[in-house]
């Protein structure tokens, strides 16, 4: 019997995500046993600072890939938004799994069917810049709360504290079974999500033939194409996953449509750029949605966030 170790995040969710993928491989390899280790990474231990203040990558990955690259476990599972789009040297994404309900979604105190039905000065809890940013665009008299914890936590934060709603991925609600929680999810084409949402990412060593092999068996090419394209305007514009960018990509047969966005904090100021092309050129059509939101003023933002984020000014 063939035996692999996988490293995950502790907590119900990254658990989860590991089983669905654990299940997926030995649907495939009957005979494969799989041993799971759960680490706390750092994003885990520290829960009070606030992610846009953020400069380096990795905050919830870093430890996992240490693991892999010291030979002390075999892949490991990552929510794909949360891996940076610079590879650590000697890792590879093996295969990207369950690109499924991208979308973020509200959940509120009160019975609400979309923003407009939230009252003036209504706080939303959020840890993503990305979403204040939206959230400040479509509507001004919000006011947008930075909250930090795993997905029960925040939840417990709304039904216990003075939030009137809290924004999450759809994806992670779907797996833990708490979609009887969600108000309304988002159109992705209105509220972009983050690049790679909803998608697990199985990482490894790129010298593990052995274990390459055994996890390309539950690759989803479709599902490559999409992130790859939406992962690669962070690279095209050059900035870190907690800079006020998105991204959402479908697939129409062999046509790959792109839709980026990227604003400053306050949302005043939102830029849009949509890219189009066949889906083996999926670098490529990422890259021309970065180039032309660069091109309408989106270093101009970045640039004035990175300052903004070094003086502290950022206000969530």
């Amino acid at each position: 019997m063939a035996k692999l170790k996988v490293v995950t995040r502790r907590g119900a969710l990254a658990l989860a995500q590991t089983q669905m993928v654990i299940a997926a491989v030995k649907a495939q390899h009957p005979d494969v046993d799989i041993e799971v280790e759960e680490v706390t990474s750092e994003g885990d231990r520290d829960r009070r600072t606030v992610l846009w203040n953020l400069k380096d990558t990795g905050f919830f990955t870093s430890r996992l890939e240490e693991i892999l690259v010291a030979g002390e476990a075999d892949f490991a599972v990552h929510s794909f938004k949360d891996l940076p789009t610079r590879q650590r040297e000697g890792l590879t994404v093996g295969a990207v799994y369950d690109r499924r309900f991208p979308q973020d979604c509200l959940l509120a105190r009160r019975p609400v069917a979309s923003l407009d039905e939230l009252g003036v000065g209504a706080k939303i809890g959020t840890s993503s810049l990305r979403r204040v940013a939206q959230l400040r665009h479509l509507r001004k008299n919000l006011v947008p709360v930075p909250v930090r914890g795993n997905v029960q936590t925040r939840i417990r934060k709304l039904q216990e504290g003075d939030l009137d709603a809290i924004v999450l991925a759809r994806a992670g609600l779907e797996r833990l079974g708490l979609t009887g929680l969600i108000s309304f999810a988002f159109d992705p084409y209105q509220f972009v999500p983050a690049p790679a949402q909803g998608a697990l990412a199985i990482q490894t060593r790129v010298a593990d033939t052995r274990t390459n092999e055994m996890l390309s068996s539950i690759d989803d090419p479709e599902a490559r194409a999409i992130t790859e394209a939406e992962r690669q305007v962070l690279v095209g514009l050059r900035c870190g996953c907690h800079a006020p960018v998105g991204a959402y990509a479908e697939c129409a047969g062999n046509t790959l449509t792109l839709e980026a966005f990227i604003a400053d904090p306050s949302g005043t100021e939102l830029l849009r750029a949509r890219a189009t092309g066949p889906v083996s050129s999926a670098c490529e059509i990422g890259e021309e949605a970065a180039q032309k939101l660069l091109k309408a003023g989106g270093r101009r933002i970045l640039d004035t966030v990175e300052k903004d984020r070094d003086r502290g000014d950022i206000d969530g």
